[in-house]
C-alpha cells in the first residue's frame, strides 16, 4: 500500500496518481441512494449489483424492495433479494413468548455446558433489555448469562440449522457446550446465522448465550431455524451490464435473456422547488426493449415490503389495495401508530403509512401476500390479496408491457410516504411542509406525481446535468463525482416543516451520530450545498436555534448545540455545550446567508442574539479554554487552535455584516478586535514549518478547516502565508484515503479536507487533497451510505453514515460562486 505521508512534492505525488487510479470493480459508491426523501424514507442498495444484496435503510435494517422481469415465461430478479423462507425450530419471542435461567453475575467456567445446573439462577420471560416499553425483562448491568432447554424430536430432518439473533451488545453463544458464534459489536433486528446441524441431539438440547453491553442500549432475543428449500426453482440473475449516479437518480441498465432493461430511481429533490422538495414520493422508472431482433411477452414485478413502515419487523401491520382516480394504491403502516412518541438515532418510522403507486391505464396489478410468498406469486400468476394484517407483508405490484420488439416501452410507479406528522417543535407537532395546513393528501400528491412525471424528469435531468457541470468546472472530474454522490444524502437527512410563525425549518437528523435534531455543528458542514442552492433552506437551518435563544428557552449567551433528537425539537439533548464552536458557526452561516442572498434582512432580524454570541467570542475565542468542538469524538480540548481561528473569523463576520448594515463604529470595532487577535494567534500556534494543534504543544497539527471562510467571505483576517504554510504541510501528511484531521490519530473526516482543499493557493494542491477522497468512495470496505470519518489509511469506517455534512463538499463551488459576482 502506498503511503502519501512519506513522499515529498507535488511532482511525486502526481507521478504516483495514475497507480492509485485501480478502482475496485464496476464500484462508483459506497452504497448507491434508490429512495432519498427524509430520514424516514431513505432506501440504499450496499452492493455494486443491485441484485446481490437486499436493500436496507441508511441505518442498515432491511428495507426490501424486490424486482422481477418475466421474459417469455422466464423470471429474472433485477433488484434486491427473495425473502427467504424459514421454518421455526424454537420459536424466538417475535412469535411465541419462552422463560429462560439468567444471573447477572459471573457463574462457574462451565456455565455453557450441557448438563451444567443453574440451580441458583433466576427465571424470566425473553425478551431481555433496558427498554421497558420493549422487553419483557429488564436487565440494566453490564453482563447477562443466559441458558434455554429445549427439545428437538428430530434433527436429521433439519435442512440448514440458523440461528436467530438480536442482540445488543457483545455475545457469545453456545449450543449443547460448543461455541457457535461470537460477535464485538450489536444488531438493529434478527440475524440468521449458519449452525452445524450435527451439533443438535435427538432429546434434550441447551442454548447457553452470554451479553456484555459496552454502550448504549441493552437487547436479547434468539431463536432456532430451518431454512427451507426454494420449492418454485431458482430465480435467475438478469445480467447487470451499467451503473450510474446523477445528483438525482440512480439508473441500472440489465440484460435479461432476450430484453434489455433499463432501471431509473429518482428522488427529485429539486432544493429550489419546496413543493416538489418536500413531496414525499420518488419514482422507480422502467424502460425496456428487445435486444436480438425479436418479440418478446414481457412484465415486471415490484415487491416493496411493510417493514418500510416499521421500526421492528415484529411490528404488526395493516395494508389494504384501493384504486383513486387513475391511480391504482397499495397501503400499509403499523397497526399501532405511536405517532412522534419516540426518538432516537437508530431508528426507523412506525407511524404513518407506506404507498406503492401505480397508473390503471398500463393495465397494472397489485395484491399484497406475506413477504416470503411473494416471488412465488409472481411466478404462478397470482394476484389475489390475502393478509390484510400481519408482519413483513410484501405489496406487490405487476406491470404488463406487453410484447416488446426493437422499440422502448416506458413505465413507472410510485413509492410515497405520509408521515402524518413529522415533527414535534416545542411541543407542538408539525405536519410535513406538503401538507402544512392539513388540507392536503398523500393521494393528491400520489396524483401530482403521476401527472407531472414527465416535467419532472426533464427538471431533474437538467439540475444533474448543472450540478455536475458547475462541480467539473469548480475541481475537476474526481471532485464532481464526489459532489454527486453527496447531494442526495445530504439532503435525505433533513425534514422540511413551517413553524408554527410561518416560517422554514429545514431540520437535519445527526444520522449515526446521536440521533440529534438540527445540530448546528452538523447544519455548519453542511451548509454550502443549501448557500448555493436555496439560501432560505440555510435560513432553515439556523431559525429553530434562533427561536431557542430568543424565546429565553435557552438563557445561556452562547448558541445552543441541538434543539433535542429527533423528530423531538424540544430543546437540547447533547450532554454539554460548546460554546465557542456553535456561536462561531451561527455566526459565520449568518454572514453567509447574507452574502448569498445579497441583503442583510436574516441578520438583521436577529442582530441582538447575533450581538450577544459575538461579544462571547470576544471574551473566550482567542484561546480556548478545555470543551469540545465540533469534532467532539476526538475529546476535550484547551487551545484549540483552529476553535480560535473560528471565533476569529465569526468576529470577523459579525463587523462584516455591521458594515453592511450600515452601522460603521461597531463594524469598525469588530474588525479591529478580529485583526488584532490574528498575530497573536500566529505567534502562539507557529510551529515553524506548519501551526500546531494546540497553542501549548507545538508537537502537533491539524486541519484548520475554518479558514476556509476567511477566504469565502473575503475577510482577508488572516495573511496568506498562513495558507501557504499549512498546505504545504498539509501535502506532506496524504495517505491513501485522505489528510488525517489532526496528529493524534490517522482517522479523518472528508467533508473537512475539501474544506481545507479550498483555501489550497494552487488547482495542483487542491487535486492533491482531493484525489484521496475519490477513491475513498470506490474503494472503501464499509459498504454503507457515504461516511464521512474514516481511517486515513484503511478507508475503513470509524463511525457515521448517511449525514448530511457531506454537503460540505460543494465548498469549493460556492467559494467559486460568491466570487464570480
Amino acid at each position: 500500500m502506498i503511503k502519501f505521508n512519506r513522499l515529498k512534492g507535488l511532482s511525486v505525488l502526481a507521478c504516483l496518481f495514475s497507480t492509485c487510479q485501480v478502482q475496485a470493480q464496476n464500484r462508483i459508491a459506497p452504497s448507491y441512494p434508490l429512495i432519498t426523501h427524509n430520514p424516514n424514507f431513505s432506501i440504499w442498495s450496499n452492493t455494486d449489483e443491485l441484485n446481490n444484496s437486499t436493500t436496507t435503510h441508511w441505518t442498515g435494517a432491511d428495507h426490501s424492495l424486490l424486482g422481477m422481469i418475466s421474459v417469455d415465461g422466464k423470471v429474472y430478479r433485477f433488484l434486491g433479494k427473495e425473502e427467504t423462507r424459514y421454518k421455526t425450530i424454537l420459536a424466538a419471542a417475535d412469535e411465541l413468548p419462552y422463560n429462560v435461567n439468567y444471573t447477572e453475575t459471573q457463574p462457574d467456567a462451565n456455565w455453557s455446558s450441557q448438563n451444567y445446573k443453574a440451580s441458583n439462577w433466576k427465571s424470566g420471560p425473553a425478551p431481555f433489555g433496558d427498554d421497558e416499553k420493549n422487553v419483557k425483562t429488564l436487565w440494566k448491568s453490564d453482563n447477562i448469562w443466559v441458558r434455554r432447554i429445549f427439545t428437538i424430536k428430530n434433527p436429521a430432518s433439519i435442512n440448514d440449522l440458523l440461528l436467530k439473533l438480536n442482540h445488543d451488545d457483545n455475545v457469545e453463544v453456545f449450543l449443547n457446550g460448543n461455541k457457535i458464534y461470537e460477535a464485538t459489536g450489536w444488531t438493529n433486528n434478527f440475524k440468521y446465522l449458519p449452525v452445524d446441524k450435527s451439533l443438535l441431539k435427538t432429546g434434550t438440547n441447551t442454548i447457553a448465550i452470554h451479553l456484555a453491553n459496552t454502550a448504549g442500549g441493552r437487547f436479547l432475543d434468539f431463536g432456532l431455524v430451518d431454512k427451507l428449500k426454494d420449492a418454485s426453482g431458482e430465480t435467475q440473475l438478469a445480467k447487470q451490464t451499467k451503473v450510474d449516479i446523477t445528483a438525482t437518480q440512480t439508473s441500472y441498465e440489465f440484460t435479461a435473456g432476450g430484453i434489455d432493461l433499463q432501471l431509473k430511481f429518482t428522488s427529485p429533490l429539486l432544493l429550489n422547488d419546496l413543493k416538489v422538495l418536500s413531496r414525499p414520493v420518488s419514482y422507480i422508472s422502467y424502460a425496456v426493449k428487445a435486444n436480438d431482433g425479436k418479440q418478446h411477452a414481457v412484465k415486471v414485478f415490484l415487491g416493496a415490503s411493510s417493514d418500510i413502515a416499521v421500526y421492528q419487523p415484529t411490528q404488526p401491520v395493516t395494508a389494504q389495495h384501493y384504486e383513486k382516480g387513475n391511480l391504482s394504491i397499495l397501503k400499509a403502516g403499523t397497526v399501532e401508530q405511536p405517532v412522534l412518541q419516540k426518538g432516537a438515532d437508530d431508528m426507523r418510522i412506525d407511524w404513518g403509512y407506506f404507498y406503492v403507486a401505480a397508473q390503471k391505464n398500463t393495465g397494472a396489478t397489485q395484491f399484497i401476500t406475506k413477504g416470503a410468498d411473494a416471488v412465488d406469486a409472481f411466478k404462478k400468476g397470482l394476484n389475489v390479496s390475502s393478509p390484510a394484517k400481519g408482519k413483513s407483508l410484501s405489496l406487490n405490484t405487476v406491470i404488463p408491457f406487453g410484447t416488446v420488439g426493437s422499440n422502448t416501452v416506458e413505465r413507472f410507479v410510485e413509492l410515497g410516504y405520509d408521515e402524518i406528522y413529522a415533527i414535534q417543535y416545542f411541543n407542538t407537532n408539525l405536519r410535513p411542509w406538503w401538507n402544512a395546513n392539513g388540507s392536503e393528501t398523500i393521494e393528491g400528491q400520489l396524483t401530482s406525481a403521476a401527472n407531472e412525471y414527465s416535467t419532472i424528469m426533464q427538471r431533474c435531468a437538467d439540475l444533474d446535468k448543472e450540478i455536475y457541470a458547475t462541480a467539473l468546472k469548480s475541481g475537476g472530474a474526481e471532485y464532481a463525482h464526489i459532489c454527486v454522490l453527496a447531494y442526495r444524502q445530504s439532503i435525505a437527512a433533513h425534514t422540511l416543516v413551517k413553524s408554527p410563525n410561518g416560517e422554514i425549518l429545514w431540520l437535519s437528523k445527526e444520522n449515526n451520530s446521536g440521533g440529534f435534531i438540527n445540530t448546528v455543528d452538523v447544519t455548519y458542514p453542511s451548509a454550502p450545498l443549501y448557500l448555493l442552492y436555496n439560501p432560505e433552506l440555510m435560513q432553515g437551518m439556523l431559525t429553530g436555534i434562533f427561536y431557542f435563544s430568543e424565546s429565553g428557552k435557552y438563557p445561556h449567551p452562547w448558541a445552543a448545540h441541538d434543539l433535542g433528537t429527533y423528530p423531538k425539537a424540544n430543546g437540547q439533548t447533547y450532554g454539554e455545550p460548546m460554546p465557542v464552536e456553535e456561536s462561531g458557526n451561527m455566526i459565520i452561516l449568518c454572514a453567509a446567508i447574507t452574502r448569498a442572498q445579497g441583503n442583510t434582512d436574516y441578520a438583521k432580524k436577529h442582530w441582538q442574539t447575533l450581538t450577544t454570541w459575538v461579544d462571547y467570542l470576544t471574551k473566550e475565542g482567542l484561546d480556548p479554554k478545555t470543551q469540545l468542538c465540533t469534532d467532539d469524538f476526538a475529546g476535550h480540548l484547551a487551545r484549540n487552535a483552529n476553535l480560535s481561528v473560528k471565533a476569529i473569523v465569526g468576529i470577523g463576520c459579525y463587523a462584516q455584516m455591521a458594515e453592511q448594515l450600515g452601522d460603521h463604529e461597531t463594524a469598525k470595532k469588530y474588525r479591529a478586535i478580529a485583526e488584532s487577535m490574528v498575530p497573536k494567534w500566529m505567534e502562539m500556534a507557529d510551529a515553524g514549518d506548519h501551526y500546531a494543534l494546540t497553542f501549548d504543544n507545538k508537537n502537533t497539527w491539524s486541519q484548520k478547516y475554518n479558514l476556509v471562510w476567511d477566504k469565502v467571505l473575503d475577510l482577508h483576517l488572516f495573511p496568506q502565508k498562513v495558507y501557504d504554510t499549512e498546505t504545504k504541510y498539509y501535502l506532506t501528511k496524504i495517505n491513501k484515503f485522505g489528510i488525517p484531521l489532526d496528529s493524534r490519530k490517522s482517522y479523518t473526516k472528508n467533508d473537512w479536507i475539501v474544506w481545507t482543499a479550498s483555501f489550497a493557493p494552487e488547482k495542483s494542491q487542491f487535486e492533491a487533497l482531493i484525489h484521496p477522497l475519490y477513491i475513498h468512495a470506490l474503494e472503501t470496505p464499509s459498504r454503507v451510505p457515504l461516511n464521512d470519518f474514516y481511517d486515513s489509511e484503511t478507508g475503513i469506517r470509524e463511525n457515521f453514515k448517511g449525514r448530511s455534512v457531506v454537503g460540505g463538499f460543494y465548498m469549493k463551488v460556492l467559494e467559486d460562486k460568491l466570487h464570480s459576482k
